[in-house]
């Protein structure tokens, strides 16, 4: 299956005026998989990976009011199996789980859980994690006929390939029947924000 098939928007033109003027044209992006788009036993390995720094870790721990000392203490740290501070778990939960909604939740209606959740090693300041999502199971929803429910396990990664975390999630996503993305108004945008496809300016002879 190739995603490429759901992106063509057939409302974007290319034309030009008499007057020196050019149309804007609008071309569709990445707008996230619906429901019919998974398949089970594809892996997407998400794009981009993320250096966590100390002021991730400190500020994630002050935030959620998280007081174990292993995350800000250093000295209390030093002196345990790790030799110093580990990062909050559950900042890499949740990096991992963010890495991954470009690809498997950007259209979803709810996150229905999150289970089977193993921290494999810990992270520390300066690692740089990446994630990876295998779709394990898809059903329709019994309660709501404008989505599916998808599964997926996912997998993160520290530089040296060490897996150091891995959870399942079941996101709710919506049948693409039930969206009507374009290059003029993609997911996330209000109807006339932004440039629009009836726009004109003035033409570039740069040709840019």
């Amino acid at each position: 299956m190739t995603d490429d098939t759901h992106q063509t928007d057939t409302n974007t033109t290319d034309s030009h005026t008499d007057d020196d003027t050019e149309t804007v044209t609008l071309a569709s992006g990445w707008h996230g998989r619906y429901y019919e788009d998974f398949a089970v036993g594809e892996v997407y390995k998400h794009p981009y990976g993320r250096t966590v720094t100390e002021t991730d870790n400190v500020w994630f721990s002050n935030l959620t009011m998280n007081v174990n000392p292993m995350h800000f203490n250093e000295a209390y740290a030093a002196d345990t199996e790790f030799d110093g501070r580990i990062v909050n778990g559950l900042y890499v939960i949740a990096l991992a789980v963010g890495m991954s909604v470009i690809d498997v939740s950007a259209n979803a209606t709810a996150n229905l859980g999150y289970d089977d959740i193993r921290h494999h090693a810990p992270v520390r300041h300066g690692d740089t994690i990446f994630a990876e999502s295998e779709v394990i199971a898809r059903r329709e929803s019994e309660s709501r006929d404008h989505a599916g429910i998808v599964t997926t396990e996912l997998r993160a990664y520290n530089q040296d390939g060490q897996k150091v975390l891995s959870l399942t999630r079941s996101p709710m996503v919506l049948k693409r029947a039930h969206a009507t993305p374009s290059a003029e108004q993609p997911p996330g945008w209000p109807t006339g924000v932004g440039t629009q496809s009836g726009d004109e300016r003035a033409a570039r002879g740069d040709g840019q």
